[in-house]
């Protein structure tokens, strides 16, 4: 038996032949020939394939080019004021025209239940209607009578009389009055859930945060995917979200490249729970809450060349299970609170984010009077901070270099330079 595995284990390494001359050969995704000519639609306000303004058109768009097994949306010049989300499917490349090409949306508002739905029921009545229209993205919010929090359920509205609505599909959760539940008009502008190989450059998605309720990263963003593998972002700028800006949980294999996420409520990228290889290069995130969040259990990411400057709390934020990634030759300007936070999140036995590498970065000017330029709170183990430059311009207050909780183990730390703080570094405990 032993010697059968043996045998087993050597042919699991050979090398397949390469690949020299592919066809195109039906169920093969892995390889085809590199066509001269792929299939283009184009999406435009006066001249075009398909005209118009709004989510309809887009949306029309990428499900056409979906159907002929994928190919490119080029979005024309213009601004495109969306009542709903678009909701990409797999194998498309949505090509804008720059900046002048607008993704936004009007303003949302926010209307109370009437009667209660139940988990079955595909249907909900409003006290009054609005502004809704048949064919509107809404979210439905209210507490969890049966337990505590709150119920968040994105749908949208297919049918109506009066102020009674159909949903999209059923509800499987209690809407009960007694939940005080409403519905609002708001919704990521891009989404998908259970695609993959998909293409998003050049274009602005503005998410109208001034006239837009909440939507947090759990389950909205300008961009918001779940469940999703092999999405590049390239050159898109989001911006003026009440949530976050990029937002993709459970998703493999993203890259953000080139892109500029700015000016949102909460996070200018987030790599949510349970994301793999996760790549964030040559960005710029500005005056969000957080720079960059590293969500539950994101692993073997690599965040690089990174301008992340003036946002409100953290530059960087990692944590829970967030282990062996890679963040390098970024920048960390002028944190509201700490430049680089390793959190104290962790739960289970070895939940906290061990492993990581941080090197060849620069934080400057963080935080208030007693502002810290390096957390690394919790029982977070195993990390690599060399190479970085931290510096403080201001006066040094009470500011830190790097703190060191007391439960923190094997922090390997070599060649930083620390200067203009009253702590360089502090090891509590």
């Amino acid at each position: 038996m032993a010697s059968t595995m043996g045998l087993l284990s050597r042919r699991s390494l050979a090398q397949l032949p390469d690949v020299a001359n592919p066809r195109a050969t039906d169920g093969d995704a892995q390889h085809e020939p590199n066509w001269d000519e792929r299939f283009t639609l184009t999406v435009g306000q006066e001249s075009a394939d398909l005209v118009g303004r709004d989510d309809k058109v887009l949306q029309a768009a990428v499900d056409y080019v979906a159907r002929m097994g994928g190919g490119t949306v080029k979005v024309l010049p213009g601004t495109y004021t969306l009542r709903n989300s678009v909701y990409l499917p797999s194998k498309i490349r949505l090509l804008g025209s720059g900046p002048e090409t607008v993704v936004t949306k009007g303003p949302s508002e926010t209307l109370e239940f009437a009667d209660d739905s139940d988990w079955y029921d595909q249907e909900i009545t409003l006290k009054n209607a609005g502004g809704l229209r048949v064919g509107d993205g809404v979210t439905l919010r209210a507490k969890d009578v049966s337990r505590s929090g709150e119920l968040v359920i994105k749908k949208t509205l297919v049918a109506r009389s009066g102020n009674r609505f159909k949903i999209n599909d059923g509800l499987r959760q209690n809407l009960w009055v007694e939940g005080a539940p409403t519905c609002t008009s708001v919704f990521p502008l891009l989404t998908s859930e259970y695609t993959s190989d998909v293409v998003i450059e050049d274009l602005v998605l503005d998410g109208n945060r001034e006239n837009n309720a909440h939507l947090d990263g759990n389950y909205g963003g300008c961009i918001f995917l779940q469940d999703c593998n092999r999405y590049t972002f390239r050159n898109v700028e989001a911006r003026n979200n009440n949530g976050d800006g990029f937002s993709f949980q459970i998703c493999h294999d993203v890259r953000v490249e080139n892109c500029w996420s700015h000016d949102h409520a909460d996070l200018g990228v987030h790599p949510g729970s349970g994301s793999q290889r996760p790549l964030i290069s040559h960005c710029k995130l500005e005056r969000n809450g957080i720079g960059l969040f590293w969500c539950w259990g994101v692993k073997y990411g690599l965040a690089e060349d990174n301008q992340i400057r003036d946002n409100r709390d953290y530059g960087i934020s990692i944590g829970h299970n967030d282990t062996d990634n890679v963040m390098r030759r970024n920048e960390i300007v002028g944190s509201g609170k700490v430049g680089l936070l390793f959190r104290d999140d962790g739960r289970g036995l070895d939940f906290w984010a061990n492993r990581n590498t941080f090197e060849n970065n620069k934080i400057i000017d963080t935080g208030d009077d007693t502002g810290v330029a390096i957390d690394i709170q919790g029982q977070t183990k195993d990390l690599k901070i060399a190479n970085n430059e931290l510096r403080e311009t201001r006066r040094p207050m009470n500011r830190t270099g790097i703190r060191i909780g007391s439960a923190a183990q094997r922090i390997e730390l070599a060649d930083n330079t620390i200067e203009g703080f009253a702590n360089s570094i502090v090891r509590q405990g």
